[in-house]
């Protein structure tokens, strides 16, 4: 149970350990205040609110605009994206890309359905997107994918299409060899595992889940580890992502 007292500036949470109260301006109210305004956003479809110049982006604001951050820093020449839907994230992509000179996003979706294709391909920005339609783990696509890739580029890769944890993690084992060391393989949705039991989920959420995917690919792959990025700017107390990508950013070490 959580209890937000704004007239003595505090907020208790009691938990199996017992009752915690902390000050309304602290580090860890935000947190469990962040937490509960994610499963309530996830049970109003907050999501499902945003467009990127003129594309629905079904994402949170943060993860996009933290996203935009590591992009900046990174300056990747390729973003693989998995999962294509209405193509919103794959305008935003190309409009990073527009702006900082360099850069294209390839998009791979098992179907793109007529009316999104037609959408981004008539798109302004399309000339900095490519799409393929086919399922992501299918070896004829993963190597077509990787035929893309030109010598030397710098490539960051975005999962964001099936969230089994068997998806995810074939799509990690096929996918991530792709990125260069320094850039990294984000893995969206992990969120899945603090919404299980919501409204619109599975049973199995709990460990069927891209964190799991994660877990056992970091585990067997010493290459690449889970490490959040540092804000490019902070001159606050939060330290944590609000976030439906947790544990998502999965860097090349070398």
């Amino acid at each position: 149970m959580i209890q937000i007292d704004l007239e003595n500036e505090e907020v208790m949470i009691e938990g199996p350990e017992g009752q915690e109260r902390h000050a309304l301006a602290s580090r860890e109210a935000f947190e469990i205040i962040s937490d509960a305004w994610l499963r309530c956003g996830w049970d109003n479809k907050y999501v499902y609110s945003f467009t990127w110049l003129g594309r629905p982006v079904i994402q949170m604001p943060e993860d996009m605009l933290r996203i935009q951050e590591v992009i900046a820093r990174v300056k990747p020449d390729l973003v693989i994206e998995t999962g294509v839907a209405h193509g919103g994230s794959l305008v935003f992509y190309a409009s990073l890309f527009k702006a900082m000179g360099r850069g294209r996003v390839i998009g791979i979706d098992v179907e793109i359905r007529p009316h999104n294709r037609e959408a981004i391909e008539s798109h302004e920005l399309f000339p900095y997107i490519t799409l393929f339609e086919g399922s992501s783990i299918e070896p004829s696509m993963v190597k077509e994918v990787s035929s893309q890739i030109h010598p030397g580029e710098k490539v960051l890769v975005i999962l964001d299409s099936k969230h089994t944890k068997d998806h995810v993690l074939a799509e990690l084992e096929a996918y991530a060899p792709m990125v260069t060391p320094d850039s990294y393989v984000i893995v969206e949705d992990g969120c899945m595992e603090m919404m299980a039991g919501a409204p619109r989920t599975e049973a199995d959420w709990s460990w069927n889940n891209p964190i799991a995917a994660i877990e056992a690919f970091v585990a067997s792959n010493p290459d690449f580890a889970i490490e959040e990025p540092e804000f490019a700017f902070n001159e606050g107390n939060v330290t944590k992502r609000v976030t439906y990508w947790p544990k998502g950013y999965v860097r090349r070490l070398r």
